[in-house]
Parts: structure tokens; sequence; C-alpha cells
């Protein structure tokens, strides 16, 4: 079976009423749902933390159980140097999500410290960033994982 992990960092606890023009009105266990359902044959751990450590100390937890983690980690993207050694200690693949595009923002956003610690990158397209990313570890584990 399949095993995923979606880690969400910083303020993203508060989707559905923070920025609702960056980030929309669903909050993302509203969304979680929709990815449950599309993960039909596996399960997905979800874990959120506003805490840099907390959020190592979970990645860390994954070795051995987790086939592949799907990364927002908020504005730790741009000065956790402690996140990246993280993703690259777990040897497990990892994508970076972002829902806005990080790339049309503020200057600082522009710079990833987790980037090149993963095997991809989704930026701007929305919640639906998560579900491509979750849709990669399908297409990428579908037969291998049983």
């Amino acid at each position: 079976m399949l095993n995923i992990a979606i880690v969400n960092g910083p303020n993203l606890n508060l989707l559905g009423t923070r920025e609702p023009v960056i980030y929309g009105n669903r909050t993302f266990e509203e969304y979680l749902e929709v990815l449950k359902v599309q993960a039909e044959f596996g399960n997905i751990t979800y874990f959120q933390s506003n805490i840099e450590g907390e959020i190592i100390d979970f990645l860390h937890s994954c070795i051995g159980k987790i086939h592949g983690v799907i990364l927002n980690a908020g504005a730790y993207t741009h000065t956790s140097i402690a996140i990246a050694d993280a993703i690259s200690a777990i040897n497990i693949p990892v994508i970076e999500v972002h829902i806005s595009n990080v790339l049309s923002r503020e200057d600082f956003r522009k710079t990833s410290f987790i980037a090149s610690k993963c095997v991809g990158t989704i930026s701007g397209l929305g919640l639906e960033g998560y579900s491509l990313a979750l849709k990669y570890f399908i297409d990428k584990y579908t037969g291998i994982v049983s």
C-alpha cells in the first residue's frame, strides 16, 4: 500500500480565511478529502505545523513508513536550511508545492532552499498542486508498492 505524507508549514492552517485572493476560500482539511478519494488505494498522512523543528521531526519520522512527501514549507521555503537538510537526510522523494506562484511575488520568495533537495516543484496552481504531486507518486509507484 502506498503511503504519502502531506506536510504544510506555517500559516497554512489558516487556509480558507488567510488572504483568500491569493490562497482561495477552501480550507486544507476540505481539500484533503478530495485528495483521499484520489489516493483510494493508499494512505495519506497529513501534518501541519507552524514550528520548524516539528516539521523536521515529522520528516524524520517518515523514514521507513512513507513512500513520498508533498511539502509546502510556506515561508520556511525561503529561510530554512535545516528543512533542506532534513529532506536530504530522509532519502524519501519530496515534491515542493506552493499554492501561489512564488516567482510572481516578493523577491525573497524567489529563493527556495529546499527546491534542490526535491524531485520537483509545483507552484501557482492553487490547491490543485497537491493533487498533481499526488498523481506523480501514484504514477511512480503503481504496481511497485502493494
